[in-house]
């Protein structure tokens, strides 16, 4: 059995995580040949008596072959840090993964990517700047990475996929595994249109703490992070401590001061992270490397075919809902004209009237 697959079983192998798989394959060359191990030899690797037995027991050539057989089977490939296919700049960082499992255009791995993360929560103003910039990023040829997840995340994807570019999805659960529930249709689009990316193989249980250590993948793999909208307890905020720590570039998209959304971009911002007011100021930073420089034209941002006024009442509402009364309060115009722009918004399918006269962004 060759040594790529070796080191797919060891990372398979129930107990072996990242660092006693770290210790077994700095410890000497012997490790490619683990299948003859007895547990007299794992236990001379650091392994516990108990934990050597267990190992030395599943840890044969037809265990290893019914795994291959179950990747086969679903359509996944795995990329070891051994192979010329692994991403380099992951492999560049401090705890890159022994195995990396993959579904759809493996290619993207070393294509110029970004990453774009926030908030599982947005307000409107975070799904349009979210989206805004994934489809400008992908209409320039840079593939669009993020998490999967609900929020800034999903809408991200969903962007990347309406503008027929390339996108990345992480998981944070096993590579078969769509999650949540709500992005499975999202999940098998990037499978056939993009790529799916996990550290975690087939059969493996969820667990909530599996998702801060994909967040190192998101980082290790592209050449920047940017976040778009998050509070200060955002996960997306540990994405970029990791990309900060690799040395990466760090983008925050500005928010309202009074907005708990905008306090962890606004953190960032403080932090020394670049601004970010249009896709122009994350494209500037790439202008060497983009594929499709000055060809794709960059998206219109939100809003920009509305009038003065209207755009006044649009940027009330990407902060959240808001009854007639109170955006007449906010704007402290007449009721006149307040309904008369209002009523423009909705004939523009810029805005919907909710029951209760409440509005809300489309």
């Amino acid at each position: 059995m060759n040594k790529r697959w070796v080191l797919i079983g060891l990372h398979e192998c129930p107990g072996l995580g990242w660092k006693r798989i770290a210790g077994i394959l700095s410890k000497d060359e012997d490790w490619v040949h683990a299948l003859d191990f007895e547990p007299g030899d794992w236990t001379a690797r650091g392994l516990e008596p108990e934990l050597a037995l267990r190992v030395t027991e599943r840890f044969t050539p037809g265990w290893i072959e019914e795994r291959a057989e179950v990747m086969r089977r679903k359509g996944i490939e795995p990329v070891t840090i051994l192979d010329e296919s692994y991403p380099i700049l992951m492999k560049e960082t401090g705890k890159p993964p022994w195995v990396l499992y993959t579904i759809g255009n493996r290619d993207l791995l070393n294509r110029l990517s970004v990453a774009l993360v926030g908030t599982r929560v947005p307000t409107a103003y975070g799904r349009k700047v979210a989206a805004w910039l994934a489809e400008t990023l992908c209409g320039s040829g840079i593939t669009v990475v993020s998490g999967l997840a609900r929020g800034i995340d999903g809408v991200c994807h969903e962007a990347a996929l309406r503008a027929d570019g390339s996108t990345i999805a992480v998981l944070g659960t096993a590579i078969d595994v769509a999650y949540p529930r709500e992005h499975a249709a999202m999940y098998r689009q990037i499978a056939e249109r993009g790529l799916l990316v996990s550290e975690y193989p087939s059969g493996t249980p969820g667990h909530p703490g599996l998702f801060p250590q994909r967040n190192r993948i998101i980082a290790g793999i592209t050449r920047g992070t940017v976040v778009v909208e998050a509070d200060s307890r955002s996960g997306s905020l540990i994405t970029a401590d990791q990309a900060l720590e690799e040395s990466r570039d760090v983008f925050a998209v500005p928010g309202p001061i009074t907005s708990p959304k905008s306090r962890g971009t606004l953190g960032l911002l403080k932090q020394g992270a670049k601004l970010v007011t249009e896709p122009g100021d994350i494209l500037e930073e790439y202008a060497s490397l983009l594929p499709r420089a000055g060809v794709c034209p960059e998206a219109a941002a939100p809003g920009a075919e509305l009038t003065t006024d209207e755009q006044a009442i649009y940027h009330m509402l990407e902060q959240g809902d808001a009854s007639f009364e109170e955006l007449l309060a906010r704007s402290g115009w007449d009721f006149g004209h307040l309904h008369s722009v209002l009523l423009s918004l909705i004939m523009k399918k810029a805005v919907v009237q909710l029951p209760g006269s409440v509005y809300r962004i489309i």
